[in-house]
Formats: structure tokens, sequence, C-alpha cells
């Protein structure tokens, strides 16, 4: 590929702003540690029912699961966040 002196400046000025960005990436740590039987068997039962299917049914057992809890009086941080913006503490 055939670049100008300057072109080839603006590729590479441009690669380091990619570079830059990909180096501060945050960590997307998972919300939930599943094992790795678990993850296992979620990819096989994905591969035999399909993705939309098994997420559904995984979505289903976690919202019953969580439906046991008492969480009303926690607040996420964005919903802290958002609370604030709108002037309510």
């Amino acid at each position: 590929m055939k670049a100008t002196e300057l072109e080839s400046k603006r590729f590479d000025k441009a690669l380091d702003e990619i570079l830059d960005l990909f180096n501060n990436l945050e960590n997307d740590a998972p919300i939930i540690d599943f094992g790795q039987d678990v993850l296992d068997n979620i990819a096989r039962a994905k591969k035999k029912y399909g993705d939309k299917m098994v997420d559904e049914k995984i979505n289903t057992v976690v919202r019953e699961m969580l439906s046991w809890l008492e969480l009303d009086d926690v607040k996420l941080d964005s919903e802290e966040e958002e609370n604030e913006q709108d002037g309510e503490s």
C-alpha cells in the first residue's frame, strides 16, 4: 500500500490513539462467577437448544430466585447517580 509521508503520519497518529484507547479500557468483570462445569453445560445447552432459549430459561430461573430476596431497599450505583442528577438524595 502506498502512502504519502503525511498520510503515513496521520495513520501512525490514529493507530497510537486506538492503542491508547484499548490500553485504557476497564476490565469487564462478570456479574456471576459461574463454575467451569456450569459454563460447560451452558455451552452444551446453547449448542443443542440455541442461545435465545437458554438465555431466557436462565433469566427465568435467576429472576425467580431473586424474587425470594428483599432487595427493594438496595440502590444500585447507577440509580443513586440518577437520583443525584434529578436533585433527589
